[in-house]
Parts: structure tokens; sequence; C-alpha cells
């Protein structure tokens, strides 16, 4: 069953295979006939071009007839029949001359039905022969003159004919030869077709292009010989297939098509009036093909490298050299040949790239030329690593021009805007520059870049050859790099020592060895690339440095020499290219050492044999020189003839003349063109520079290719270009008008400070301070409803100020200078009445009211991002239009805006700013709360205004809590600046400071700090503001009391400084001299000594001096200063503990301790650790009773003894040493008993005082009795020592003076005459029983203290001396 169905199927393939044999010979008969028909028609009509005999029949009619009879006749397949059996009549009929037109171009049809319908095949036997004679018959087709309409529809067949023949599938058969004539035959036809119809004219070129594409679409399927690469000779390129047409064709047609380009100098000499359109034409015609040709063989051509020569010289040549003069359209068309090359074969072109924007794209003058040209670089500037890679491999490079950055400067001029409307060409150039802003933009601040963020520190830190380039390693990229940004760094130094040397050359010189650009000892090489390579030197410099005797300017002029090229240059062409670069010396010595030089290099570099030797040279190069001056200096009076200048040269080739055709031509050149000086070179170029950049192409390393960008590299690259794209930008956006634009402008201020970031803050201030103007809130002359008016009915100023704070919120850590700028917008926002608070308080809040002091992390604009904010910006012009005189709609709009800048997130972000940042912003704000650059028409105005200010630098301080002993003393510099301005007003600076401090300081103290340096520094601003104005205590003394008091009461566990006590308790006695806060802080004061637990050795002395301001204050409450008093001896225990525990009070500590705080005694034994701290503090506890004994109320007086009594009775147990004793007596004892008797006696002397002086005279009864116990208790440890009779008698005295004391008409002191004996009799009874009065051999102390017994109390001397 199986076997039978496969029998059916073969009877079915065969039968359908012997269906289309059959149709292929039924249409060749159809053919056949139909070309015979038409041959006859013409013998019918007695046609002219046949002869008369009835008889005769034309070859051509026999083969169609032979052929006719043959197709029904074949017994073997089609496809292995011969082409040639078939094709060869009809090709009879397109090759005959008695053939009309008619008939030849119906053959031509069959032989293309032929070719398309695939009849055979490159496996049929005869194929290769009868394309070749396809081609051939093709390009041999006679057409008879006939009507142009048949030549035409003949020319039409013959473009279809070759179409065909090399789309056939076995077209690879052709050889090179039949292609180029193929090739060539269609542009035969496309050159007849200029003057026939347009119809014919677009085939023909068509057909053209189509023929391009096929050939040069091949070329990647040619086999690259294995010694290609390496070859120079013509073969060596020929790439090979199995058999079938190579590169060979592909070199022939690029070599014709780029022939093509150089029309003009024949159709010039012509005449004609139209001779340049046409020109331009066939330009454009080759030009299209050439880009044809690159676009389909791509990178392929780089394989092949004749090929590859061609499009280096011949090729670029030409663009090179019509794309500095032609129209605007060969001109567009060269640029974009350019850019399709650079796409595919950048690696080989090198120099040839650097060379066509330096002439061509860079140096367009004419207005449409710089469209073009513009339009050019915005072409190539869209590819994506252009930018990157013009700049490694040009600006970086000493030897090249500075591509990338020549680009930027000139896309930057012509797109600064002029006064009147934007043109197209600055238009079009900002389009470029805003794509490179961005393209830099885009991989400097790529996600998940891992190149360093900074710093981008780049200094030459040891000598490296600057002419020695090192190749890209994609596995050690980070070296290359640093290798890139050195070559570029090396350059700007050359430039730089080139300024110099053209000043003063041995400063230059020094400056080159200061640079390290040379090495130790000094490279003769370093120098020669110097002197050749640094554009703008002093050529007369160089030439006499080049012309010194000098061994190593020897070895200099030797290696500059080296750095020509001088390979298939004439002698005088060499010669002139060598005087461009420097001015020959005028001794004759020099110039024959500059010339010896010269022939060397010249002879090493020649490869014909015409010249002997050097010598041959440098005597031929001294005679052009001499035959130069002999031709050109007006002063030759008989100038030397042609005859005598081969006469003098003759022999001078090792003894033999060189032809006297060369030395003609020698003659005549120099005779015509005078070697020009080096100030007068032409900057075109010219065939010796050509040549020249030839030569150095083949020492030159390839094309660095960069598929990536490096944060480095970026920022270096925008550095270049960043002050002339800044200024750019903001001319751009104050001209103009279209919304588009605008946004433009924007989204590239964007991009900006997305590059700027990193490393380029000088920058982002100049955009910030330059678009600020934008703004209308910086103009000083406009007044407050003028700014208002054109802030809400003009888009750019809100754009301007959406783009200013939007910036801010996302780049602020890159702001420096700029924040003052942005300071003062937020601030005419503030008076204008756009920023109402409640737009500031929910961002502000986070940042007042949180605890935490770390920093937030804030993300960056990304490219993403960057639309997207635009798109924010778009305040339609038509939004509140129909109706802007309402004024809800302005403000409504206004206030949308003032939401988009997000104003309050810019500082509660400013956590994540950088201290120069921090600072620069802080001084902005200090500076705007103190007047600087502010103008205030009221002072409710300039109140709220200093207010605000206040308030953002808490918000500031407060999110940056966690490094504010970073930032916090430059803000305190400030404060002292500030302070000393002209028009600086304490009010109301210092009253909205001091809240703002406060809260800082409260800030700083709710949770413990290690380091004590943050509290002493706020603690030393808000002195600073005391001291400012004093009577701040009066008008913020609501603020100030709750603040201490909350400092007291709830952290005195972490207020840790001296400063800071010192300033808390200080102010808190302040506020104790106001009713309204008296109970309030006397009730802390209390609670503080109360709990001992918050006392320290630090603050355990602003704590005494605190209590004694409030007992002082008069009509305080009794019961209060009594308690206080209290607490005051109590506290005695403290000291006792203290020395019991060796200091270990939470106070002991100081490591954090500045210098800033107070100098005291007491605060340098704390410091020190010294023994006699606790004796310093009780003496300052009792120094403080004593001045309280003063006290005008008698019971606060006497209270105040008995509380020094009190706390001499605790004091027993602090072990002080006798001299400790001692002087507590004299500064605290003595001193209350002189100062109470003092006053008594002053109340003496006054009138109707005698109350006041028996009160005074009461405590001053309490005061010796306090005396003689303290004695008593301390008695045996004074009395030990050195100074104990001075102490003894100086008691003595005391109670004297006190006894004899006159007091006037009150006479003298009952109570203290009666008090004294009994004091002393307990004095010296207790002495004499403790054996310290005693009589003592070589002691008067006895004999001494008798004396005063009996000059005291002479009734005690019997009882206590009764010897």
């Amino acid at each position: 069953m199986a076997s039978g169905e496969e029998d059916t199927e073969k009877r079915r393939g065969s039968t359908k295979f012997k269906r289309k044999e059959l149709g292929l010979s039924c249409m060749l008969s159809t053919e056949v006939g139909a070309v015979l028909a038409l041959i006859r028609r013409s013998q019918d009509f007695n046609s002219p071009y046949l002869p008369s005999d009835d008889n005769y029949e034309p070859a051509t009619v026999n083969s169609l007839r032979s052929l006719r009879s043959l197709v029904f006749n074949l017994h073997q397949e089609w496809r292995t029949v011969d082409p040639s059996i078939y094709l060869t009549p009809f090709l009879d009929v397109v090759q005959a001359d008695d053939v009309p037109a008619s008939a030849t171009a119906v053959a031509l049809s069959s032989v293309l039905k032929i070719l398309k319908l695939g009849i055979f095949d490159e496996r049929t036997p005869g194929a290769k022969d009868a394309l070749d004679a396809v081609a051939n018959g093709i390009t041999c087709c006679r057409l008879e003159k006939t009507d142009p309409v048949s030549e035409d529809a003949v020319m039409m067949r013959i473009l279809q004919v070759l179409t065909a023949i090399m789309s056939h599938r076995a077209s690879f058969l052709f050889s090179d030869q039949a292609v180029c004539t193929i090739v060539n035959t269609c542009f035969q036809v496309v050159q007849q077709s200029a003057n026939r119809g347009d119809l014919l004219q677009r085939t023909a070129r068509y057909t053209m292009h189509e023929l391009i594409q096929i050939v040069f679409s091949r070329l990647a399927q040619i086999e690259v010989n294995d010694g290609e690469e390496s070859s120079e000779s013509d073969t060596g390129d020929i790439g090979v297939l199995e058999s079938g047409y190579g590169v060979r064709c592909a070199i022939d047609i690029f070599h014709f098509l780029c022939s093509l380009l150089n029309v003009m100098d024949v159709v010039e000499t012509e005449g004609s009036n139209n001779a340049q359109s046409v020109d331009e034409d066939v330009q454009i015609f080759a030009l299209i093909l050439i880009n044809s040709a690159i676009e389909l063989s791509g990178d392929e051509i780089g394989r092949h490298p004749k090929l590859m020569r061609m499009i280096q010289d011949d090729l670029f040549h030409h663009l090179i050299y019509y794309g500095t003069w032609s129209s605007p359209l060969v001109l567009s068309m060269i640029s974009s040949t350019v850019l399709n090359v650079y796409h595919f074969l950048r690696r080989f072109l090198r120099l040839q790239l650097e060379t066509f924007f330096g002439y061509v794209l860079l140096r367009a003058s004419a207005v449409q030329l710089q469209e073009v040209a513009v339009e050019g670089i915005v072409n190539f500037c869209r590819q994506p690593t252009f930018i990157v890679e013009a700049y490694v491999n040009y600006d970086c490079n000493p030897f090249c021009r500075n591509v990338f950055e020549e680009i930027g400067k000139l896309l930057c001029k012509h797109s600064f805007a002029g006064n009147g409307p934007l043109t197209s060409l600055q238009i079009q150039a900002f389009e470029g520059l805003v794509i490179i802003i961005h393209n830099i933009a885009d991989n400097i601040d790529k996600e998940g870049d891992s190149s360093p963020l900074g710093p981008y520190s780049n200094q030459i830190t040891e000598y490296t050859p600057f002419w020695e380039e090192k190749e890209k390693d994609d596995n050690d990229l980070e070296t290359w790099v640093e290798h890139v940004r050195i070559r570029k760094l090396q350059k700007r130094k050359m430039l730089i020592a080139g300024n110099h040397y053209i000043r003063d050359d041995k400063k230059g010189l020094e400056y080159i060895k200061h640079s390290q650009l040379i090495s130790d000892p000094p490279d003769p090489k370093a120098f020669a690339f110097f002197f050749r390579y640094t554009p703008g030197l002093d050529k007369n410099l160089i030439g006499e440095y080049l012309g010194d005797p000098d061994d190593f300017h020897l070895q200099v002029l030797k290696e500059f020499a080296a750095t020509f090229y001088f390979t298939g240059m004439a002698l005088d062409t060499a010669l002139r290219f060598y005087l461009e670069t420097f001015r020959l010396p005028g001794e004759s010595q020099k110039i024959e050492r500059v010339l010896e030089a010269f022939s060397e290099t010249f002879y090493d570099h020649q490869s014909a044999d015409m010249f002997a030797s050097k010598d041959t040279v440098l005597i031929l190069s001294y005679s052009l020189i001499m035959l130069n001056t002999d031709q050109h200096n007006p002063q030759v009076k008989k100038r030397m003839t042609e005859e005598d200048y081969i006469k003098n040269n003759r022999s001078i080739n090792a003894g033999q003349d060189l032809p006297r055709e060369y030395l003609s031509e020698l003659y005549h050149s120099i005779s015509s063109n005078p070697l020009l000086a080096p100030t007068s070179t032409n900057q075109d170029m010219n065939p010796s520079k050509w040549t020249q950049l030839m030569n150095r192409s083949k020492e030159e390393k390839p094309f660095v290719q960069c598929d990536f960008f490096d944060r480095r590299i970026c920022r270096d690259m925008f550095a270049c270009i960043a002050g002339p794209a800044v200024a750019a930008l903001c001319t751009f956006f104050e001209h103009a008008d279209e919304e588009d634009l605008l946004h433009e402008c924007i989204e590239g201020l964007f991009s900006v400070a997305r590059i700027a970031q990193y490393g380029l803050e000088d920058t982002l201030d100049e955009l910030i301070t330059s678009f600020c103007k934008f703004t209308t809130l910086q103009n000083p002359y406009a007044s407050a409803d003028e700014t208002l008016y054109l802030f809400s009915n003009d888009l750019r100023p809100r754009m301007a100020t959406v783009a200013i704070f939007t910036v801010a919120n996302n780049f602020g850590d890159s702001i420096r200078g700029g924040w003052k700028n942005i300071i003062d917008c937020l601030l005419k926002l503030k008076k204008l009445k756009l920023l109402p608070q409640s737009v500031m308080d929910s961002e502000l809040q986070s940042a007042n009211g949180s605890g935490d002091a770390f920093p937030v992390h804030s993300s960056k604009l990304g490219s993403r991002q960057v639309s997207n904010i635009a798109s924010l910006l778009s305040f339609s012009s038509q939004d509140g239009r129909e109706d802007s005189l309402i004024i809800g709609n302005e403000f409504e709009q206004n206030m949308n805006m003032i939401k988009q800048c997000r104003i309050g997130a810019i500082f509660s972000k400013s956590s994540n700013f950088p201290e120069e940042c921090l600072q620069n912003l802080g001084r902005s704000l200090i500076f705007a709360a103190a007047g600087k650059g502010q103008k205030f028409n009221t002072p409710i105005e300039e109140e709220e205004t200093v207010g605000f200010c206040w308030d953002l630098i808490a918000a500031v301080t407060l999110v940056n809590c966690h490094r504010f002993q970073s930032f916090w003393p430059q803000y305190h510099e400030y404060f002292v600046t500030v302070a000393q301005f002209p028009i600086f007003s304490p009010i109301p600076f210092v009253e909205k400071a001091v809240p703002t401090l406060f809260k800082i300081s409260l800030r700083l103290l709710s949770s413990p700090q290690i380091d004590k340096l943050p509290e002493e520094l706020v603690f030393k601003t808000i002195n600073l503001m005391w001291k400012l104005d004093k009577e701040i205590t009066e008008t913020c003394c609501g603020i100030i009391s709750q603040s201490v008091i909350q400092i007291v009461a709830e952290y005195p566990g972490n207020l840790q400084t001296h400063l800071g006590w010192k300033t808390v308790l200080h102010l808190l006695s302040l506020t104790g001299r106001h009713p309204e806060t008296y109970d309030q802080s006397s009730e802390t004061l209390i609670t503080l000594l109360s709990d001992g637990g918050n006392i320290s050795r630090i603050n355990y002395p602003y704590c005494i001096d605190c209590a004694f301001s409030f007992i002082a204050l008069r009509n305080s409450p009794l019961e209060k200063n009594l308690k206080i008093l209290d607490l005051l001896s109590d506290s005695v225990n403290l000291l006792i503990q203290w020395q019991r525990n060796q200091y270990s009070d939470p106070g002991s500590n100081f490591s954090g301790m500045s210098n800033t705080s107070s100098s005291s005694s007491l605060e340098d034994n704390a410091r020190s650790g010294s023994s006699n701290f606790i004796m310093n503090l009780f003496v300052k506890l009792g120094e403080t009773f004593k001045k309280t004994s003063l006290a005008r109320r008698e019971e606060i007086r006497n209270y105040a003894v008995q509380s020094l009594h009190k706390s001499f009775d605790l004091a027993d147990e602090l072990q002080f040493t006798p001299a400790n004793y001692i002087n507590c007596f004299n500064l605290v004892i003595f001193a209350m008993v002189d100062d109470l008797h003092e006053k008594m006696l002053e109340y003496s002397r006054r009138e109707n005082s005698e109350k006041e002086m028996r009160s005074m005279e009461g405590t001053l009864k309490i005061s010796l009795e306090l005396m003689t116990d303290v004695y008593l208790q301390f008695m045996r440890p004074i009395s030990e020592s050195n100074g104990f009779k001075t102490f003894w008698f100086g008691m003595l005295i005391r109670m004297g003076t006190f006894v004899k004391a006159d007091l006037g008409q009150y006479g003298v002191s009952s109570t203290v005459q009666d008090l004294v004996p009994d004091l002393l009799r307990r004095i010296v009874s207790k002495m004499m029983e403790k054996d310290i009065l005693v009589p003592r051999e070589g002691d008067d102390l006895w004999e001494k203290t008798y004396f005063q017994i009996h000059w005291i109390a002479p009734a005690l001397k019997d009882e206590l001396f009764p010897d």
C-alpha cells in the first residue's frame, strides 16, 4: 500500500516537473517569436538598415530560428543545458547593428526574463561563460539612432538587465573586471540620462545604487588572505572566495566613486555657466553611493587594508578639501558620510576625523555653512559614545587639538542669544549643547557605577613621558583612566608653559621642569615635542634654541627633526613644512645645523635612490634657502636664473649630477612660491600637510573606542566647557519665548546640577546665581507690587523659581556660595506673602520636633526623574489667563508653585550636606538675619524676616545635631562677624536668636552626650547674644525662664560643662529678679539644691552664686531665703562625700572640657585635680555666708551666720590641713567680723540709725561667738601651723579693736565689751588646758598673749595669769 502511494507521488512529481520544463520551452519560444516579429516588421517597412535582397536572412534571425526549433526537442533538463545556447541568440540581437531599437528592447526583456526565472544556476555547466557573455553583450549594446523614446526604453531595459545579472545567484562567478565593467556601463547610462527624461535619470541612479549595494554587501563573504594585513602590494589586498569576484572590484569601484568627487577640476575648464550645479549633482550622487557602500559593508572594510587606506587617504582628502568651501548641500552630505565612516571605521581614522573637525566643521564661516556644520556636529553628538571618545582621543592627547572642548565652546557660542529673536542656528546649537550635557549627566550619574565618587584631584605626582600613550586595557580600566587624566593635565601644563615661554623663555622651560613634564636629567625628546606640538610659541625663540651649538640643544634638534614624517614628500614640500614650525635663525652656522638635522631625517624617510647620501640633501636644501633669498629679497638686483641654479648644483650627488628636470622643478617651485615665514603659514589643508598626516597616521595608535563613561572623565569633560555652557544656558533661557525651549533650558539646568555634584560646585553656584536673576525676586529697584505682578503673570520667573528650589532640594549638598541667592529669593517670597507658614510647617516640623540626630539619606535626580520634574513645571501660559484679573486664581497658581518647590524639605535634608555646604548655608541665613543685603520697609517686616531666618537656622541645626561640634564653631564666628557690621542692630536679631539657641540647647541636652563640646559651643553663643544686648533678659524673660527651668529640672544630669552650668544658673538668677518668674525660678533652685545627685563639683560654685543672688533680692520671701541657706549649709555633706570618694562625683571627668570656659581658680583647680579643690569650694561657700551676713534684714544675717556655723560643724570631717583652716579664718570668719564691725561703725555715724546699728551689733555678737566656737573646734590643727602666732595675735587684736571701738554718740558697744572677756576666758583656758599656751623657753607666745589680754580686758589678767 505504501509502495503504491510512493509511486503515485513520483508520477505526480514527474508530471509537475515536465510541465515546468514545457513551460520554460514555451516561454523561450514566445520570446523568440516576439523578437522575430519585430525584426520582420522592420523588413516589411523596407528598413534602410537591411539589404534589399529577398533571400537575405540576417544571422540574428537564423540563430533565433535555430533556438525555436531546439526548445521543444531537448532531451535533458533546462538546468543542465549550457545557458549560452538560449542566451546567445538574444545577445546577438542586442549587439547587432541591423536591428531596430524596438527589437533590441524586446531582446533585452527576454534576457531579463531568463535571468529572473532562474533557468540556470551556479551549478549549470557554462554558467560563468554565459554570465560573461550577457555582461559583454549589454556593454556592447548597439543602438541605431531612432527616436529618443525608443532609446530611453532600451536604456531602461539595459539597467534592468544589469541589476538582474548582479542579483542572480550565480553572479559571484563574475570576475572583478566584469563587475567593474557592469558598474561602468551603468554609470555611462547615468551620464547619458542627464540630458534625457527624469524617469530614466532616476532609474539609472537607482540602478547604480543597487549595484553598489550588491557589490559591497558581499564584502562580508570575502575571505582575507593571511598576508593581507601586512601586505602593501597591489595583490596583497585581494580577498578571495572559491571563485568569482572579490575585493579587487570593490577597491576599483570605490576609487572610481572617490574620483567623482574631484570632477570640479575638469568641469571648470569648460567655462559653462551651469558647470557648478552639475558638479554638485555629481558630487552628491557620489556621496550617496559612498554612503551606501559604507553602510552595507560596515566594519568589514576594516578587514581589507587597501580599501581601508583608500578611505583614509583618498576619500578623506576629498571630503576635507571640498568640505571647506562647498555649498551647504554638499557639506551636509559630506558630514553624513563622515558620520557613517565614524560609526563603522573610526578605529582606523583617528587623525582623519580630527582633521575633518578642525578644518571643516569647526571652521565654517558663512552663516549657511555654519548651520550645516552645527547640524553635522549635533548629529555626531547624538552618537552615544562620541563625546567621550572625542575627549579621550583628542583632548587628552598632547599632540591633538581639543576637539570636544572646541565643539562644546562652538555650540555655546552659536547658542548664545543676542538681543533679537532666536535664530535657527542658535536653536540648533542649543539643542546640541543640551545633548552633550544630558549625555554627560546620564553617564556620570549612572546607577551602579562603581567608579570613585571623589575627590577629583588630579596632580602629576611623578614624571611620565607625555608623548607615550598607553593602550586601553579592559581588564585594568582604572589604570587607563588615570593615565588619560594625567595626559590631559600634562597637556594643560604644556599650554601654561607655552604662555610662560612666550613672555620669558627661561621661565617657560623652568615651568616645564617644575611641572614634571621632563625627567631628571632632562630628556631632549621632551623639549623636542614641546617645541613641536605646543601651539602659540614664539617661532623666533624656537629657531634660536634649535640653532644653538650646545650639545643638549643639538640633541633636542635631532629629536625635533625626528618628529616629522617626510615619506612621499618632495624636497621643497618637506622643507616648507619643516620651516613652518619655526623661524630659521639668521646665522649661517645655525642654519647649517638646522638643515643638517632636516637632511638626515628626510634622507632616512626616502625610498627612492635619487640621493647618494644625506650630504646631498643638505647641500640641496641649503641651495634652496639661498635661492629663496635670491628670488624674493627686494634688495637683490641681479637674480639667479634657472641655468645658474642648475650649474651651481652640479656634482653634488657624490660627484654626480642630479637630474636636470628635478632641479628645474625645484627652481620653479621656489621662484613661484617663496618659503613662507612661520607667522604667515597657510592654515588650510595643503598637500604637504596631508602627506605628513598620512605618514603620521601609520605610527599613531588606533582610535580608542569607549563603550563606557568613567565618572572622573565625565567630570573633567564638563569642566572644559562649564563656564560657556552655563552662560549659554542662561542667555538662551532669557531670550526664549516658546515654552518647549524653556523646558529644555530647565532640563539642561538639572543635568548641569547632576554633573556639578561631582566636584564642580563652583559651576553649580554660578548657574544658581544666574538663574536666580530670572525669578524677578532679586530686583532691588522693583516694588513689591511690580515684583508680584511679574511673578504671577510671567511663566519664566515661576519656572526659574521652581527649578532653583528643585535643585536645592536634590543637589543641596553640592551648593556653596549659591545659598546666598537661594536664601534671598526665599526671603523675598516671604516678604511678598507668597510663602505661608503652613507651607513650611509640615516639612520643618520633622526637623524641629524629631529627637533623632541621625542623617537621612536623600536620593539624587536620575535621568528619568529629570523629565518628570520638568513636566511638573508646565505652568501653561493658558492657566489662569482667562481670569487673570481674579486675585484668587493668581494666588492659587502661586500656591501650587510654592508646593512644588518643597522649600521646607531643603532644610530637613541638610543632614546630608558636607560641612562646607552646611557652613555656607548657615552663613547665608545668619547674614540675612543680621540684615546683610536685606531691605526692610517696616519694623514688622524686619522682625518677621529675622524670625524666619532664625527658624531656618534652628531647622538646619536640629537635623545636624549629630555633628554639631563640626559646624557650629564657624556659625559662632559668623555671629561675631555680623555683630561688627555697621548696620547691625541687636534688636530684633538677639530677641529672635535667644529662643532659637535655647531650643537648640534643649535638643542637645535632651539626651546624654559623650562629647561635651557641643554643649559648651551653644552656651558660648548664648553668652555672646547676652553680651550684645543685656536687656534681653527683660524682653525675653519668659522664654529664658522657661528654657532654663526646663534644663535644670529635666536635664541636669546631661549638663556637664562649666560654661553650661555657669550660663544656665546665671540666667536662672536673672529671671529670679522678675516677680512673674521668681517663684518658678526659686523653686527650681531649691529643687536642684535639695537633690544632691545633680550637684557636682562642676556646678557647685555656680549653685552657690545663684543661691546668693536669690538671697540678696530685696523683698524676697523670708522662708525661701532661709530654706536656701539651710540647703547651702547642708551642701557641706557633698564636699565630705566627694573627698571620701576621691572626686568621683558626676562632674569629675573633664576630658571633654575646652579652654573656652571661665578661667577662675576654682575651675583651674578642678581641671588639675588639686587637693585644695574641696577647701576652695568650702571657702566659696563661706564667702557666700559672709556676704549674706551683711544683708539688710537681721533675720537673714543672723541665719547666715548660723548656717556658716553649721557648715564649720560639718567641715570637721573634711580633714583640712592647718594652713587650710587658717585660710578659712582669714577669708571667711575674720573677713566677716571685720565687715560687720565696719558696718556697725558706719551706722553709728549716721543719724537716726541706732536701730540698724544695734541690729548689726547683734549680728556681730553672733559672729564673734562663731569665731570662738570654730577656733576652739579646730584649735589643735591650727596651733600646729607655722602661721599660728600671726593668726592668734590677729584674733586678739580684732577682739581688742571691737571692745574699744568708738560708736560716737552711742559710746562703746556694751554688748561686745561684755562678750569679749567671756570669749577670751574660754579660749585661753582651753589653750592652756591643751598645752598650747604655756610658758616655753625661747617662745614669746605666752608673754605677748599676756600683754594683749592686759590691753583688751585687764580684769582677766589676774584670773588667767595668776602668777
